[in-house]
Order: C-alpha cells, then structure tokens, then sequence
C-alpha cells in the first residue's frame, strides 16, 4: 500500500484496442475480478471480486489498463479519508472512475484540479458498483480533460443486460459539435450561491464572467426550490442505504464479531463494529424513516418528483446551467452527517434529478472552479461545451 493506491495491478498492459496506453485508477467500490474489493468498510474486509464492474470490463475489452485501486471512503459515502483525484493530479492514471452519490467525483475533481463527470443516470451500467443509493449513485469519472471523459464514455456507455435500469437505446456518439457561444444559453441559478463566503462568491461571479467574455448568453435563472435539493437527498438516500447495508451480514465476508449467542446477535455486533461512525449514523437515520416515519420518506418523494419536473422547465428555458461546486460549508474534514452534506450542498442536486453535470478547473487563482450542468441525455453536448472552454482558456493563454 502507498499514499495513493491500496491495490496496484501487477499484469502487463495491452497493446490492442482504441484505448491502449490508457491508465486507469478505480476507487474500492469498483469491482475488478481477482482484485480486494473491500469499498473501504470492514464489512468487507478481505472480500475478493468475483468478477469484474461491466465498467471495468469494457474499459478492457477496449484496450485501457486498470492501474490500480485507489484509497476512497466508506462505500464511496463522501471523501472522508479518500484519495479520489491523487492519481489523475499526479500524472499517474489517465482517469478515474468512482461512485458519485451525492458529488463525489465533482468535489475530488475540484480538489485535484482536474476535470470531474457525473453521467446521467441510465447512461452507465452499476453492475459490479459497491454503492448505497440506487437511485441516486452513477459511476463519476475524473480526468485532464474532457476529451478523455469522452473517449472513455464511448467505451463505457450503453445498454447492459445485467442492470435493468439502463434503457435499451444505445446513445450517441458522444461527438456532439462545439457550441455557438452566441447561441447558447447558460442560466446561473440565484438560490445555488446564497450560502457562499463573499470571497469564494467573488471568485465564482469571476469564472462566470468569462463565460460571458467567451460570448456566451449568460443570465440568472431562480429555483425557488433549491434548498429542498439536500433534505430530499438525506431521507431519501439514507432509507435507500439502510436498505441497501442489510446485505452486509458478516456471514461470507467481512470481520464476525465474538461471543454472539445467537445470529440476530452476531448481525447486530458485527455491523456495529464493521461500519464507520458516519456511515453508522446514515444507516440510523434511514432506519428511522424507513420504519418510523415513513410518512417523510413517502413526502420526500414526492418532492423529488416535483424537483425533477422543476429543473426540467428550467433546462428548457436555458441550454445549460452553471453553478459553484462548494457548497459553502467551512469543514474539510467534516465529522458529522451534517457536516458532510454541507460539503455537497451545491451538488447533490444532480444525483436527485439524475441530470448530468461537470466540474472544470478553474483558469486562475482569481477564478473558482465551477460546476456545469445539462438537462437529462445532453451529456455529449454538455462535455462538448466543457471542452469548448478549455480550449478558450488554451487559446488564450
């Protein structure tokens, strides 16, 4: 183990296919047959995949290297203790591929100051993903730029018999033409930067001035409902993950806790010392909706319904949105629930509404990164658009 990987790949590189010399770093929670895959919990201590994430099987079949796996947080819940990003910054993998289950792969995008991609929902298969909300989480890619997240989409994207919830269109071709800035609309939603520092709203009005120096049509859009986002995400995804944890029983994998008299025993102890504080205190408070107040949950959906119906008019109305990635919260190492979600305050809303959305680097020390989002399918324009800017940026330099 080192500073980075937990898990490097010890095999040859292929020579063959459209990705050769491509290296590739995964997160725990991608399975790679052969391969540890304990997604960071102890709950799977010493459990070994059986066979490999459809991701990763297509990234191969394609001719990328799987490099290595990379140190992540607890079933890739938030960043703690993560070195999602490391590898890209460093020059050591070409891409990354993680869980992003509320901006996972944004806000590590963000800090490594490298480009981060959240597919739509339903473009890519979660077979071989070691998650906790369903409904939520997709495999986030981080790369240099854009252009490599398209290369890779091209591999990964499609319809996969051992996810049902893909559709069974194939989608395109990921080579969308670049944008016409004067034709292009970029909405900036008001509600996103209410909770930011003067000094880091500075910077982000900074970023979005050059958009408009690049000539694109930018205009402030209001969500009056934006801060329902991350409510809807905590009831919603903690009941979805306590749900989803009951597999974890300690009976063919993970650490068994001693002197249990019985198996309702043994499940209670050995959950309560495999998982994580944090993730712990998610699972309690799924498991208080789920049995106690399901009322809320049954609300929070509803919501989520009308949150999805909302950003659709709004992406109607505009080509496409920016918005800060930070959601204004001071804790870089957050310790508590409440904590955590303040770091993902700003993009968790693409995980409720299932849209895609992208993190660019910033240009300057003046500027801050900043987070793109398109309505749901419009990923190949999306990252048309994002490699649009970075060749601006390029040019200009």
């Amino acid at each position: 183990m080192d500073s980075i990987f937990f898990y490097r790949n010890p095999a040859a590189a292929p020579t063959d296919g459209p990705l050769a010399g491509l290296k590739i770093a995964v997160q725990p929670a991608v399975s790679v047959a052969g391969w540890p895959a304990d997604a960071g919990s102890k709950a799977l201590a010493n459990f070994t995949a059986l066979e490999d994430a459809t991701v990763v099987s297509r990234l191969v079949q394609s001719g990328a290297f799987i490099c290595g796996s990379t140190l992540g947080s607890e079933f890739g819940f938030g960043l703690a203790e993560s070195r999602a990003g490391e590898a890209v910054k460093h020059n050591i993998a070409a891409a990354e591929l993680m869980l992003d289950m509320m901006g996972e792969s944004r806000l590590a995008a963000c800090g490594a100051g490298v480009c981060g991609f959240k597919p739509g929902y339903g473009l890519v298969s979660h077979f071989g993903l070691i998650g906790l909300i369903p409904s939520m989480e997709v495999c986030g890619l981080l790369a240099g730029s854009c252009q490599t997240i398209r290369h890779l989409l091209r591999a990964l994207a499609g319809p996969d018999d051992k996810d049902f919830s893909l559709p069974d269109e194939k989608p395109g071709e990921f080579s969308a033409p670049a944008p016409e800035p004067s034709k292009t609309t970029i909405g900036v939603i008001a509600e996103a930067q209410s909770a930011l520092p003067d000094a880091e709203k500075s910077k982000f009005r900074a970023s979005v001035a050059a958009l408009q120096k690049a000539g694109f049509a930018v205009r402030e859009v209001s969500f009056p409902d934006w801060p329902l986002f991350l409510p809807v995400h905590k009831i919603v995804g903690s009941v979805e993950a306590s749900s989803a944890a009951g597999r974890y029983d300690s009976v063919r994998y993970g650490e068994r806790a001693p002197g249990a008299r019985n198996w309702n025993e043994m499940y209670l102890a050995s959950r309560g010392a495999a998982f994580g504080t944090l993730l712990k205190s998610y699972l309690i408070q799924g498991a208080y909706f789920q049995f106690q107040r399901y009322d809320a949950y049954e609300n929070a959906c509803r919501i989520r319904a009308r949150l999805v119906a909302d950003m659709k008019k709004l992406t109607d109305a505009v080509d496409f949105l920016v918005l800060p990635v930070s959601g204004g919260a001071s804790e870089e190492r957050p310790g508590t629930l409440d904590e955590t979600y303040g770091r993902f305050a700003a993009t968790a809303f693409a995980n409720v509404t299932g849209q895609p959305a992208l993190v660019l680097p910033p240009a300057s020390a003046a500027e801050a990164p900043f987070q793109l989002a398109g309505p749901r399918l419009g990923d190949a324009a999306l990252l048309a658009l994002g490699d649009f800017l970075l060749s601006v940026r390029e040019k200009g330099k």
